[in-house]
Formats: structure tokens, sequence, C-alpha cells
């Protein structure tokens, strides 16, 4: 049994339950990717083994349970960014059972609110610089599957896709008169990007020779050889190996293309807020992180644009 894959069949129906019910929320309400969903079932999976020495069910679980189960984590030496991960999916678990009346208790108590895991600093995405870019998509159009790359890494860096939204992206979602694309993020929610040019005259190419992989799924616009809509582990493989090829020294996958197209978009306009309508960003806060945006970098924003922050000259 590996790490991610907890053994749960042992587990009465008072501890699997709820789990099926919430992701079965999270799949079918909220619509989230299958693999998220599978993140959590997987973290709630470990988490309700260990209480279930402690106590009989999800409703029995106490503060302190959830406590030790932290301290336990801690002992495996586990990151804290690990730790806070597990229980999270916990306080998320309780407050779906609250809110959707499943714990038949009006005033029930969630016992892992306010228990957060240690602190830990939020590594800084790493981007390719503009060379490093440009080195990775000259990439020659003399075989289809290049091709095909080719516009994927070409889309992903113009317009900051999720890789979920690259894989996800249909024929009638491209509009190549205006140059735009529609996607759909997390939660199901939509937004239109701009498509630049270089990207656009890939994607021409890539769907002159895309018959080719024609299959059962004709509206996926990236298709594998296999004739069906592209995967996440297969972009993830393909990108990887071009970065080896165009002789990129760190490792290239669909996340850096997308912080990649972040920075230098904010780089060239200072526009925060642009960056995260395009990024598809619920919040600023997100945002400032993607970018690695320092606070010197904002208060230079701040003291060249707020017309009460500039200094006097006279």
């Amino acid at each position: 049994m590996s790490d991610d894959t907890p053994n749960i069949s042992d587990l009465s129906d008072s501890w699997r339950t709820p789990i099926t019910l919430f992701s079965d929320y999270l799949k079918f309400e909220r619509q989230y990717s299958a693999h998220t969903v599978n993140q959590y079932v997987s973290q709630l999976g470990f988490a309700a083994l260990y209480f279930n020495k402690l106590c009989d069910n999800w409703f029995a679980v106490q503060s302190e349970h959830i406590r030790r189960y932290s301290m336990a984590l801690r002992a495996k030496q586990l990151s804290g960014r690990t730790i806070s991960l597990k229980l999270s999916c916990i306080r998320s678990l309780y407050k779906f059972l609250k809110a959707k009346n499943i714990t038949e208790q009006p005033h029930y108590h969630n016992p892992a609110q306010g228990i957060k895991g240690p602190k830990f600093a939020k590594p800084l995405p790493k981007n390719l610089d503009v060379d490093q870019m440009a080195r990775l998509l000259e990439i020659p159009d003399d075989d289809p599957l290049a091709i095909r790359d080719k516009a994927m890494m070409e889309l992903m860096y113009s317009s900051g896709l999720r890789i979920s939204e690259l894989v996800g992206a249909n024929m009638q979602d491209i509009n190549a008169r205006n140059g735009e694309i529609l996607v759909r993020g997390k939660g199901a929610k939509e937004r239109l990007i701009p498509v630049g040019s270089k990207a656009l005259e890939a994607l021409k190419k890539w769907l002159a020779v895309r018959p080719l992989f024609m299959g059962a799924d004709e509206h996926a616009v990236f298709l594998s050889s296999k004739k069906n809509r592209i995967s996440v582990r297969q972009v993830r493989l393909r990108m990887q190996e071009w970065g080896i090829k165009q002789g990129i020294s760190s490792q290239v996958h669909p996340h850096k293309l997308r912080h990649s197209f972040a920075s230098h978009i904010l780089e060239s306009s200072g526009d925060l807020r642009a960056v995260q309508e395009l990024l598809g960003h619920s919040s600023l806060s997100a945002t400032q992180v993607y970018t690695h945006l320092d606070f010197q970098h904002l208060a230079k924003v701040y003291d060249n644009t707020h017309p009460r922050a500039k200094k006097r000259t006279d």
C-alpha cells in the first residue's frame, strides 16, 4: 500500500460514509477535478485510520484527538505544509457535515476548528526568463507530435492556462478570429482570455495535422497518439522532455509556464488586478504569491500611482 492510498476497507460505514458523501459533494456540486477529490479522500482516509483507534466515528472525534494526530504527523517528520494540508482536509469535512445537517446536532462543534499545523515558509514559484522561454519554444515543425507540443506550450505561455484548462479545452472554445479562448477553471468558472499571435500561429499548424490523431473524442483540442484527449500526465512528460531537449537548465512543467506568463505580464504592466483576472484567481493574495511580489515592488507601485503617495517636488 503506497503512502497516497490508505486501506480503509476495515473501517466501519460510520467512517467511510461521511467521506463518500463529502467526495460526491466536491465532485458533483463543487465540480473539483478528480485529482483534487482523490487527494481529499486519501487524506481523510489516513485520518480515519488514526482516529479509529481512539473513538467510534467522525462525530466522536474531539479536538484533543486531532491535536494528537498533528503531533503524530510531526513525529514522522512530515513538512509543515503537508501537516497543514491534512488538517485542512479534516476541517473541510466537518464544515460540510455541519452545512448539510449530517451531524443531526444543530450546535455541533467542529473539533478541527482553530487547530493549525506548524508554520512554514511558502516557497516562491519559479519561472523561466524570456530568453529561456524563447529557446524552449524553438521547436522544429518537422513532426506532428512536435507541432502539437509546441502549440500546447505556446498556448499555456500565451494565456496562462492551468494544465486542467489546457487538456479540457474543446474546439468550440477557440475563437481564432478574435484571438480568444474560453476556459473553464476551478469550480467550473469560465473566463475569456486573449491568445497571442505566436500561439495562434502554432495552433493553426496543429489543427492542420490534428485529423491524423482524431478518434472517439472529436471535441478535444489536443489529442494523443492513441487518438483520444491528451492526459495531464502526458502533457507533463512531454514538457519535461522538451525542456531537456532544448537545453533548459531547470525542469520544465506546466505550472512553470503559467507562472512565467504571470511574471512576464506583471513585469511589463505592473497591473496586478489584470494578472489576477487572466489567471482566474478569486483573491488578489493568491496572485501576489503566484507572481512573487515583494513589499518593495508593491510600495513602488503605490508611490508611483496613488495621488496622495507621491512625494512633493517643490
